[in-house]
């Protein structure tokens, strides 16, 4: 378990990841999602309106009016307050997912709560809750279905992260166990689960594993955007300073871990790296049901003027998502998930081979 001081500090650490985040110097550097490596074929005959584009999608019982998230960033601050408000309001307005940040501090500091709540200015949008496998494993299926309920969450993510977790100051270090707590989450909680990574990206060996514990949805978030092993090396000191150093390109490309999956009968959201709207297109080719998005929704919040620069940001990459789904003749995205495409050696050798 983490040492106590760190985890009374927990509230800090949101805001050192907050202001981290916004900023430039946590990406990967020499790895990216490989999401550029995904050329969709241009269809020069649509034959179609481009008011006939479809791009509803139904995900966890709800249909999305685009397939878009805006994936989890933070709470547990007055500040992750607003945030996830004003975010939750967008997606209300737009027909989108969106997802919270880690209610650890929520579970651990029960009057942050507050800051992870917003359906009143979301009533009826798709919304996923966040807890870590490692918390989950030592609560009782009660005290996490009574979270879920605290937020009204549809969907429970666990999110996976032993290489933030290795190199964190306090972090964990007993990642055991895992597949237990799927199955008993699977069971018992009444909500579906989602296994999410948080950076480093899934694989088909892991995925198998989780879909053998009942779990059926993947938030494959790969590598090639937020590096959060790069986020704790700015935190760090000394010795785990030089691990993060070290470790910082850690990691599956996005687009390597949806072609890992495929095939596999898993519904998929693609985060990790995703910046407009061409990212979420590829990725949905790539299989993908929804693709997410966190830093490129951050900055567009702090640097364009909060909720209305967000506004105007998701909107364009709705408008964007619909134009490739028209200029591939993907007139749903199921039919964009079948759209022709090529792609380049690097992403092309992560290719599963066969089972």
């Amino acid at each position: 378990m983490p040492a106590m001081a760190d985890r009374l500090d927990i509230s800090q650490r949101k805001k050192d990841h907050l202001a981290l985040c916004a900023g430039d110097n946590v990406g990967f550097r020499e790895k990216s999602t490989l999401l550029e490596q995904v050329e969709l074929v241009h269809d020069a005959l649509p034959e179609m309106h481009a008011d006939e584009v479809d791009s509803r999608v139904e995900l966890l019982g709800k249909t999305l009016q685009a397939p878009v998230v805006i994936s989890a960033m933070t709470g547990g601050t007055d500040e992750a307050a607003k945030i996830n408000q004003d975010l939750a309001q967008v997606a209300e307005e737009l027909g989108l997912a969106i997802g919270l940040g880690s209610q650890r501090a929520m579970f651990e500091r029960p009057h942050t709560a507050w800051t992870f709540q917003v359906r009143e200015r979301a009533p009826k949008v798709l919304l996923f809750g966040n807890l870590g496998l490692v918390q989950a494993r030592v609560m009782t299926t009660d005290q996490i279905r009574q979270l879920c309920a605290d937020v009204g969450a549809d969907a429970l993510c666990i999110h996976l992260n032993p290489a933030m977790e290795i190199v964190q100051p306090g972090g964990d270090r007993d990642f055991s166990g895992g597949l237990d707590v799927f199955r008993r989450l699977v069971a018992e909680l009444g909500i579906p689960v989602i296994a999410k990574e948080t950076g480093c990206g899934i694989s088909r060996t892991v995925a198998k594993k989780i879909l053998d514990t009942g779990v059926t949805h993947f938030d494959v978030s790969g590598s090639g955007g937020t590096s959060w092993v790069a986020v704790e090396a700015h935190r760090a000191a000394d010795d785990q300073k030089a691990l993060a150093e070290e470790l910082w390109d850690w990691g599956i490309p996005t687009a390597a871990s949806l072609l890992q999956l495929e095939g596999l009968g898993a519904k998929v959201i693609a985060t990790g790296g995703l910046r407009r709207g061409s990212d979420v297109a590829r990725s949905v080719a790539l299989g993908a049901t929804a693709g997410g998005l966190a830093g490129a929704v951050l900055k567009a919040y702090r640097h364009e003027g909060g909720i209305d620069g967000a506004r105007r940001f998701l909107t364009r990459v709705v408008a964007t998502v619909r134009a490739i789904m028209l200029i591939t003749g993907s007139r749903t995205v199921a039919e964009l998930q079948g759209a022709e495409r090529i792609l380049g050696p690097d992403l092309s050798r992560w290719q599963p081979k066969q089972d």
